[in-house]
């Protein structure tokens, strides 16, 4: 890592979304941060190209231009929220396999690690059963908005349901764990992603996890506290530049 570098934090959103959850994470992280939201295909800018619900077709879309960005060495950190999580990991396993520079951290939040499937999965999934369950989230508008037929529901659901079907993909695809420190994330009021999940992201570093409790619901990447705690974490690499001695010392 070179002295003085920037570093650069990919982000990664939850099923369903695109990046505007982040709009506001690159004044929230503070200084000494680019924060660069990661748009997944189907969405957004990318509305056009098919989604991806494989393995191979993420890692077709998405890591050869981050491959040529964290090639030079410079200290990055790739931050996943829900879905995200696991996209981040396994963008990670990918990267450190084809022998390119690994991140000088993972964070997650509310993510559930690989070994553990969320509550909501499975392609036998009811509309009805997946609109309780997204509902329950305050993640679908009420009334009317979301009933079958309407634009959400007709837009929403296939992208989400795709986007269960990717989560299910990674899991089974998970390779070993990363000689990568972890920050697992996780709210005070998260109905899906409780303590004893986060703790299971474990098992998939070789490192250090560190496990930290921010205000909100399962959608707290959309408050103020997460992007303060990421931010201050990007910072300690910025300042150590040393992998080990990212997170110890309690400075999370």
């Amino acid at each position: 890592m070179r002295d003085g570098s920037p570093v650069t934090l990919y982000c990664f959103a939850h099923a369903g979304a695109g990046v505007s959850g982040f709009a506001h994470w690159p004044a929230a992280t503070g200084p000494g941060v680019v924060t660069v939201p990661v748009p997944l295909p189907g969405r957004g800018a990318r509305r056009r190209e098919p989604r991806a619900t494989s393995r191979e077709a993420l890692l077709d879309a998405l890591l050869g231009p981050l491959a040529e960005q964290v090639a030079d060495g410079r200290p990055y950190v790739l931050y996943g929220h829900s879905l995200g999580g696991i996209v981040a990991y396994t963008l990670a396993r990918a990267l450190v396999d084809r022998g390119l520079p690994a991140p000088a951290c993972l964070a997650v939040g509310a993510s559930p690690p690989p070994h553990i499937a969320p509550p909501c999965h499975g392609d036998d999934l009811s509309d009805e059963r997946l609109l309780r369950f997204v509902t329950g989230l305050g993640a679908a508008p009420g009334g009317v908005l979301a009933a079958p037929g309407s634009l959400w529901y007709r837009s929403v659901l296939p992208l989400l349901r795709d986007d269960l079907r990717l989560a299910a993909a990674l899991r089974a695809a998970a390779g070993a764990p990363l000689a990568v420190p972890v920050l697992a994330v996780g709210s005070h009021s998260d109905p899906v992603v409780g303590p004893e999940a986060l703790d299971g992201w474990a098992r998939w570093t070789t490192g250090r996890l560190v496990r930290r409790t921010v205000p909100g619901d399962h959608f707290f990447v959309r408050g103020p506290h997460a992007p303060r705690l990421i931010g201050r974490a990007c910072r300690v690499v910025r300042r150590t530049r040393l992998v080990p001695g990212l997170i110890s010392g309690g400075q999370l």
